[in-house]
């Protein structure tokens, strides 16, 4: 399973020089490399025998916040979440760094993975997407041939 990456048409000039000066260049998460000032969910995927498992991180967010979908051989996982961005005049930040986004992550699934019985569930801030290996793609105990 590869993570698919998406490249992005490089920004107005306006728009580059404003983020330049706007950075914190101490700040070395992927925020400083984005154009939007997002990050990307944290991703680990692991594979075993009967199936492949995506974790990532999102804390934050609640089950209903996610979207998974199947198109072809491509899981997408995406969020549309709103930013609020409320202030109070007895509240003054000197560092703001919460920010609970939109994001969009895809993933091409290999030819072994059984479609039809993806799962996923969302806990203490990891979303777990299950996606089965199909049975003639798991891995069989090795086993003695004769020989006529």
């Amino acid at each position: 399973m590869t993570l698919i990456k998406r490249t992005q048409n490089v920004p107005a000039w306006p728009s580059f020089f404003n983020d330049f000066f706007d950075r914190d260049w101490l700040d070395w998460t992927n925020r400083n490399f984005s154009n939007t000032n997002t990050t990307l969910p944290a991703v680990n995927i692991k594979e075993s025998a009967d199936r492949f498992e995506v974790e990532m991180a999102a804390p934050g967010f609640e089950k209903g916040d996610f979207k998974i979908e199947l198109n072809k051989d491509v899981l997408t996982i995406s969020s549309e979440k709103k930013v609020e961005k409320e202030t109070s005049d007895d509240q003054q930040f000197t560092r703001r760094e919460f920010s609970y986004q939109s994001f969009c992550r895809s993933f091409s699934l290999p030819d072994s993975t059984d479609r039809d019985n993806i799962s996923a569930r969302y806990d203490n801030g990891i979303l777990k997407v299950e996606i089965p290996k199909m049975d003639h793609a798991k891995d069989r105990p090795v086993r003695a041939i004769e020989i006529q």
